[in-house]
C-alpha cells in the first residue's frame, strides 16, 4: 500500500511565517510590558520564540528571585544552595543594563556569603528597591555595601542582623522601610529612622537589640510595628496619618513602661495631630491606660476616622482608656473592638466604672461598629449600650460572641437596649 505525501497549502505556510514574524516584530514597548508580568523563570523561557527574543530578558529592570522563579525539586539542602547560587550568579552575570528591583526570598534560602556579593555587585548601580528574606537559619549579618545604595527608595528585610557603620548618614531617597526579625542596637535604629528624611512607610516587626522606639520622622504617614518593646515616643511625627501597634507581652503594672507624668495616653498623641486610622493590638491598649487617663485628651483627634482596639472589659483603666480615645474622636465613623480575656486583675476592676463615665459623649459621625470576643458579661453590655444609645446616625452593629454558651440570652439582651439611630440594625455572626 503506497503512503500518498500530505499536501499543505501554500497559503498556510504563510499566514505561519506572518505569526512568527508578528512575535518577533513586536514593539519594544510592548515586549518589556510583556516580561514584566512574567516571573524570571518564565522570561527567561521567552528566549526560546525566536532569535530576536533571545537576549530580551536580560535588560529587565526588575529581578525577583523567589519560590515562583527558583524551581527547586530536591530535599538536598546543599544541592537547593549551590542551585539558588548558580541561578543569582548567571542572571546577574548575562544581565545588561539598570538593575532597579532585587528581591531575593526562597523558602529554602539561608544566610550564605554569596549574598555578600550581589550586594556589593548591587551597590555599584543604581538599586531602588531592595528585598531580602532569610527563611531559615540564623541572622544574616548585613554586608555594609547596602549603606552605600543611596538610590534605594524601599528596604525591606527579613531575618537579618544590622550594623550601619558609624559614618552612615542615612539612605537619602529611602522613602519604605520594612524590618521584620531583625536586630539592631538601639542608638543605630534610632539613627537608621531619623535620618532618613523623606520616609512616609515604617513597618517593624519581631525585633531585638533594642526597646525603646523613639520614632523622629518628619514626612512618615504610615507606621505599623508588632513586638515587645518598653517605651515609644514620636517626635516630629505630625503627617502620620495611619497607625498599627501591637504590644506582645502583658507590661502588667509593676514595670516602669511609662512616658512620664502626663501619662502614656497624652504622650502617644501629642505628636499625631493627622491621625486618620488607629489600631491598637495584643496589650498595647493596657500599656496606653497606664498611668493617668484624662476623661478627654487634651487635642482632639479630629481626622481619626477607623479605630480598632483589643481591649479587656475586665479592667477598669483600659475602659476608661478606650472611653477618652471615643470621646477625642469627634469624627470616627468606623469602630472595631476585640475583647481580650485575661486574668483577673487584683486592681482596679471595671465594677467600679460609674454612669457618670458614659455620660456627655455623642459619637454623630459614627456609622459602623464590629465587637467580637465577648461572652454577655455586664461590663460588656454597658459598653455596646453606651455605643447603642449615643450614635444617631448608627447604620450597623455587628456583635460576634466568643462562644455558642449563652450567645443567645445575650443576643435578647442586646435587642432591648434602646438605640439613638432609627436606622442602626444589629447583626449576630457566629462564633
Amino acid at each position: 500500500m503506497s503512503v500518498m505525501k500530505q499536501h499543505i497549502p501554500s497559503n498556510f505556510l504563510c499566514n505561519a511565517e506572518i505569526e512568527v514574524d508578528d512575535i518577533s516584530n513586536l514593539p519594544a514597548q510592548i515586549v518589556d510590558k510583556i516580561l514584566s508580568h512574567l516571573s524570571l523563570r518564565d522570561a527567561v523561557r521567552t528566549s526560546i520564540l525566536s532569535s530576536k527574543w533571545r537576549n530580551k530578558w536580560v535588560t529587565l529592570p526588575n529581578l525577583v528571585f523567589d519560590n515562583q522563579s527558583l524551581l527547586i525539586s530536591s530535599q538536598d539542602q546543599t544541592f537547593i544552595k549551590n542551585k539558588i547560587v548558580n541561578i543569582v550568579d548567571h542572571v546577574l552575570l548575562l544581565h545588561s543594563g539598570p538593575i532597579h528591583k532585587f528581591k531575593l526570598s526562597h523558602r529554602d534560602l539561608q544566610g550564605v556569603c554569596d549574598i555578600d556579593r550581589w550586594i556589593l555587585f548591587l551597590s555599584r548601580g543604581a538599586v531602588k528597591e531592595f528585598i531580602l528574606e532569610i527563611w531559615k537559619g540564623h541572622r544574616y549579618k548585613l554586608h555594609s555595601s547596602i549603606y552605600l545604595c543611596q538610590k534605594l527608595n524601599h528596604l525591606e528585610l527579613f531575618n537579618c542582623l544590622l550594623k550601619p557603620p558609624h559614618t552612615f548618614n542615612g539612605f537619602k531617597s529611602l522613602k519604605s522601610l520594612d524590618l521584620q526579625h531583625i536586630t539592631m542596637e538601639q542608638d543605630a535604629f534610632e539613627q537608621l529612622v531619623s535620618r532618613c528624611h523623606l520616609l512616609e512607610r515604617l513597618t517593624l516587626m519581631n525585633f531585638e537589640g533594642f526597646s525603646d522606639l523613639k520614632i523622629h520622622a518628619p514626612n512618615l504617614l504610615f507606621f505599623d510595628v508588632g513586638g515587645v518593646f518598653e517605651d515609644i515616643n514620636f517626635m516630629n511625627t505630625f503627617n502620620l496619618a495611619i497607625v498599627s501597634i501591637g504590644l506582645y507581652v502583658n507590661p502588667g503594672f509593676d514595670k516602669n513602661l511609662t512616658l512620664g507624668s502626663a501619662g502614656n495616653l497624652v504622650k502617644f498623641f501629642a505628636h499625631l495631630p493627622r491621625l486618620q486610622r488607629l489600631e491598637v493590638q495584643s496589650f498595647f491598649l493596657k500599656y496606653l491606660a497606664d498611668n493617668k487617663v484624662p476623661g478627654r485628651l487634651p487635642t482632639p483627634c479630629d481626622e481619626l476616622s477607623f479605630l480598632s482596639m483589643r481591649i479587656n472589659f475586665n479592667h477598669l483603666d483600659e475602659c476608661l482608656a478606650a472611653l477618652c480615645l471615643l470621646r477625642s474622636s469627634p469624627n470616627l465613623q468606623e469602630l472595631e473592638m476585640l475583647a481580650r480575656t485575661e486574668e483577673q486583675s487584683t486592681l482596679r476592676t471595671v465594677a467600679s466604672v460609674m454612669k457618670e463615665d458614659y455620660q456627655n459623649c455623642m459619637f454623630n459621625q459614627l456609622r459602623h461598629v464590629k465587637i467580637a470576643g465577648i461572652t454577655g458579661l455586664k461590663q460588656e453590655l454597658n459598653f455596646v449600650n453606651f455605643l447603642l444609645s449615643n450614635s444617631p446616625v448608627l447604620e450597623r452593629m455587628t456583635v460576634k460572641p466568643a462562644s455558642v454558651d449563652g450567645a443567645w440570652e445575650m443576643l435578647k439582651e442586646l435587642l432591648r437596649f434602646r438605640r439613638a439611630s432609627v436606622q442602626a440594625e444589629i447583626v449576630y455572626v457566629d462564633p
